[in-house]
């Protein structure tokens, strides 16, 4: 019913910057929230940052926090996250998620994407 794709992943050096878009289908995408998480190779998924059905509210986590900001346009079906300073502990594979609210749980997100690789270099 619901199918999200991410794109705009990379490669960049430390301190670059970075947009990360996901587009959804269908038509009710402003029915969600949605959240952007990341996965390194060996390690947990990690909660990035999520944001409102109306992208009012938002919540980033404290190691983004500052650096980058999740925000969404319901008429284009897309959520987006812009990073900048860009860190080597950023790198990983990002991926997006909807979900009925906001959350910092992966088990709370109904639908995701399929990802996209963001590769910083030192």
């Amino acid at each position: 019913q619901v199918q999200l794709v991410e794109s705009g992943g990379g490669l960049v050096q430390a301190g670059d910057s970075l947009r990360l878009s996901c587009t959804a289908s269908g038509r009710d995408f402003n029915n969600y929230a949605m959240a952007w998480f990341r996965q390194a190779p060996g390690k947990e998924r990690e909660f990035v940052a999520t944001i409102s059905r109306s992208g009012i509210n938002t919540y980033h986590a404290d190691s983004v926090k500052g650096r980058f900001t999740i925000s969404r346009d319901n008429t284009k079906n897309t959520v987006y996250l812009q990073m900048n300073s860009l860190k080597p502990e950023d790198m990983a594979v990002y991926n997006c998620a909807a979900g009925v609210a906001a959350s910092v749980h992966p088990s709370d997100y109904n639908y995701w994407g399929q990802g996209t690789q963001v590769t910083v270099s030192s």
